[in-house]
C-alpha cells in the first residue's frame, strides 16, 4: 500500500528516488534541480561542498521566488538497500521559499539502511521553512546529518518529525548562524522499541544572532532515547533550549544532555529541561469521560508530540 500511495503522489515530487534509483526530477522556474554527481560536474560550488563526486543524492538550487512548496522523497523499497545520499540545496538572496523533505520505507521489514549527509545554504536575507519528515520500519537504520549556513539577515523554521520510527536512529542537526541571522528548531522523536541518539547544536556566531531549540522524546516499547543538546553563542546573540522527555512504560529510558557553552558576556542563553510520566490523574480525567486506557494514552501521547 506504501509503495501505491507513492505512485499516486509521484506528480508532486519534484526529486525522488526510491532504493538507488531516480525515477522523477521536476524543474519549475526558478529553480534548478539535478543529482549531486550532475551538479558536482556542473558547478564550483557543489565541488566544495560534497568534495569528492557523490554517488547518490539531490541538488537544489533556489534562485528565484516560487509559489509552491519543493518537494523531495526518498524511499527505501526493496529488502537491506543501503542508501548514501549527499545533497545541497541554497536558496539565493531574499528568497522565501518551502522543502517539504520526505524519507521511508515502502514497507516494514525491509531492513534497509539510510545514510544522508546533507547541507543548507541561505543566502543573504533568505527564508526557509524547512519540513523533514522520517516514516521509516521497524528494523531499518537511519543516520542523517545536515548542517544549515545562515548568511547575514536570513532565518530557518526546520521541523523535524519521526512520525515511524526505525528500529536505529542517528540524527545529527548542526546549524551557523551570521549576523542578525535566527533558527527556529523544532524536533518530535517518536521512539516505538528504538533505539535513537540524537545531536543537536545551534552556534550563534553572529551579532544578534538568536536561536531556539524545541525536542519533544517519546519513549514506548522498550525504547532507549539519548539527546545531547546544545547552543553556543561566541558574539552579541540570544538563544534558548527547550527540552522534554516524556516515559511510556517501564522499560524505556530517556537521557537529555543539554549544554549552554557562552564565549561572550553580551551573550544570553537559557535553557529547560524535563522528563517525565503519564499521570494517573491524567488517565482518570479521560477514563471518566468514556476513553479506554489506550485510547487515554494515545491521546496523551499525541498531545505531548505537538509543539
Amino acid at each position: 500500500m506504501a509503495m501505491k500511495s507513492a505512485k499516486n503522489a509521484s506528480g508532486k515530487f519534484n526529486f525522488w528516488q526510491r532504493d538507488h534509483k531516480v525515477l522523477q526530477i521536476l524543474n519549475i522556474k526558478g529553480v534548478e534541480i539535478l543529482t549531486s554527481s550532475e551538479a558536482f560536474e556542473k558547478y564550483k560550488i557543489a565541488r566544495e561542498i560534497f568534495k569528492e563526486k557523490p554517488k547518490e543524492g539531490y541538488f537544489v538550487w533556489v534562485k528565484e521566488k516560487t509559489d509552491f512548496p519543493l518537494t523531495t522523497c526518498i524511499t527505501i523499497a526493496s529488502k537491506k538497500t543501503s542508501q548514501n545520499l549527499q545533497n545541497l540545496l541554497i536558496v539565493e538572496r531574499g528568497i522565501k521559499v518551502i522543502a517539504n523533505v520526505l524519507c521511508n520505507a515502502a514497507k516494514k521489514l525491509l531492513h534497509g539502511t539510510h545514510f544522508a549527509k546533507g547541507k543548507i545554504l541561505l543566502k543573504e536575507g533568505a527564508l526557509l521553512e524547512y519540513n523533514h519528515i522520517h516514516k521509516w520500519g521497524e528494523k531499518d537504520f537511519v543516520n542523517p546529518d545536515y548542517e544549515f549556513i545562515l548568511e547575514k539577515n536570513s532565518k530557518v523554521i526546520y521541523n523535524y518529525q519521526n512520525l515511524l520510527p526505525p528500529e536505529n536512529l542517528r540524527l545529527k542537526t548542526t546549524l551557523r548562524l551570521r549576523e542578525n541571522a535566527a533558527c527556529q528548531v523544532n524536533v518530535v522523536l517518536n521512539g516505538v522499541n528504538s533505539r535513537i541518539k540524537v545531536e543537536e547544536a545551534i552556534f550563534l556566531e553572529g551579532k544578534n544572532s538568536q536561536g531556539v531549540l524545541r525536542v519533544r522524546a517519546l519513549a514506548r516499547k522498550n525504547s532507549r532515547i539519548i539527546i545531547n543538546s546544545a547552543i553556543l553563542a561566541s558574539a552579541k546573540s540570544q538563544g534558548h533550549l527547550d527540552c522534554q522527555g516524556l516515559i511510556v512504560d517501564k522499560k524505556s529510558k530517556i537521557s537529555l544532555i543539554p549544554a549552554l557553552i557562552c564565549q561572550t558576556k553580551e551573550a544570553q542563553i537559557t535553557h529547560e529541561a524535563s522528563i517525565g510520566k503519564i499521570s494517573e490523574e491524567q488517565l482518570t480525567y479521560l477514563r471518566m469521560r468514556g476513553l479506554t486506557e489506550k485510547e487515554a494514552i494515545d491521546l496523551i501521547c499525541s498531545g505531548f508530540l505537538k509543539i
